[in-house]
């Protein structure tokens, strides 16, 4: 059998990204890396920013990013076949390390091969076990020699099941300044600076702005004719979903309180609002990170809702990432944000919500204070970027196995 690559002049580390997000994790883990392997070689599969590093992807990016389970379905036989071809390579080749970032379901059984193999493994960016089936860490043990971790609660749950996990901060905690500029982005989307302004975020997919749209938009109208000069924002993910907003809002009559219709411009729109109206998911991290109160509303298909119950797959009882940081970081164990889930989530009772937030501005506070206190602990209290510290704790196991490097 082949050696593993442990050359401490130029080791071989293979990274497997599936997505767009995964492309950017593994650029800034390659730049990481060569600091501390000025010679090593990176290949697997990766999209243009890992490319852009000298990242020699093996695959198109492109065949890993399938988001829905029809989907899946269609292309199965073309994923089996380039993931049995991925591992074959990988046992051939014998990298010193496999790093697989994010994209489980195709990542985690490719690393348990090659773990049960001999290999080095690590998954970064854990699922959310914290969230739904925690016994799902075991099967991720198997897979994983370590396991980075963007969320701080999340160790402590591997470590009840003997695995090996590590808190390495989260990238957008990076991106986004301590201190938001509120000015800036005003100017940028041409909205007066005194003016109270709601930035309005249904979802960036189509089928969710389908499920939550109108929803939302009525609620927005709602608090419009409540909060005298409101301006609403509300950026559009792609034109797809531009094309699906401009159906909604067609024969309204708004005035000069008409929403604003935005291509694109997610993060100026949270960063210029007083209040944000949103959607589950990183957008509500994004809105924390920009130090924006918010409410959350979400609603999925009421089968797979009654099915997830019933078959008690949510550990939580609470869904928006802002609430879930602040109980898992002590910060009490209310809601620090309002969330209206399922049936909860109607135009009036988020109206509600959000009039609220509008009318008081010691809540408002309460709220920008601890997400400022948040934001420092994503960004994980250490020296440098998330992607330093992934750098760091995956040199470790390198170096662990080959000693003599210095």
């Amino acid at each position: 059998m082949q050696n593993i690559d442990v050359s401490t002049q130029a080791p071989l580390i293979a990274i497997l990204a599936g997505e767009d997000s995964g492309d950017q994790l593994g650029a800034d883990l390659i730049v990481a890396m060569r600091q501390r392997y000025p010679q090593a070689r990176f290949v697997g599969i990766g999209g243009a920013r890992m490319q852009r590093e000298g990242f020699d992807s093996w695959y198109d990016i492109r065949e890993l990013s399938l988001f829905g389970f029809s989907e899946v379905v269609r292309h199965l036989p073309r994923l089996l076949r380039l993931r049995r071809a991925l591992v074959a390579r990988l046992l051939r080749e014998r990298p010193a390390v496999v790093v697989g970032i994010d994209a489980p379901d195709f990542n985690l059984g490719v690393e348990q091969r090659l773990k049960q193999a001999g290999m080095l493994t690590v998954h970064y960016v854990s699922p959310s076990v914290w969230a739904w089936r925690e016994k799902r860490a075991e099967k991720i043990g198997r897979s994983a020699s370590r396991v980075l971790c963007l969320f701080p609660m999340e160790p402590a749950i591997y470590a009840k099941h003997g695995i090996d996990a590590r808190f390495v901060g989260h990238p957008l905690a990076d991106r986004f300044a301590l201190v938001s500029d509120r000015v800036g982005a005003r100017e940028i989307l041409q909205l007066p600076q005194q003016a109270p302004v709601l930035a309005v975020l249904p979802g960036s997919r189509l089928s969710e702005v389908g499920r939550l749209g109108r929803t939302f938009i009525d609620a927005a109208n709602r608090v419009a004719a409540a909060v005298p000069g409101l301006r609403v924002v509300i950026p559009a993910a792609n034109p797809q979903v531009r094309a699906r907003l401009e159906e909604l809002l067609a024969g309204e009559q708004h005035g000069e309180s008409a929403p604003l219709l935005l291509d694109g411009h997610a993060h100026e729109a949270m960063l210029a609002a007083d209040v944000v109206l949103l959607a589950s998911g990183t957008a509500t991290l994004e809105a924390m990170l920009a130090k924006r109160p918010m409410v959350v509303g979400y609603r999925v298909a009421p089968l797979s809702y009654r099915i997830a119950r019933a078959l008690k797959m949510l550990k939580t009882d609470v869904y928006a990432l802002p609430n879930i940081l602040a109980r898992a970081c002590g910060l009490g164990d209310g809601l620090l944000v309002p969330e209206l889930m399922q049936d909860d989530c109607t135009a009036d009772k988020l109206a509600a919500a959000t009039l609220a937030l509008f009318k008081d501005s010691e809540r408002r506070g309460a709220i920008v204070a601890a997400f400022e206190q948040l934001h420092q602990t994503l960004r994980g209290g250490l020296e440098g970027h998330a992607g330093d510290r992934a750098a760091a704790a995956i040199a470790e196991l390198i170096d662990g196995r080959n000693p003599s490097h210095e």
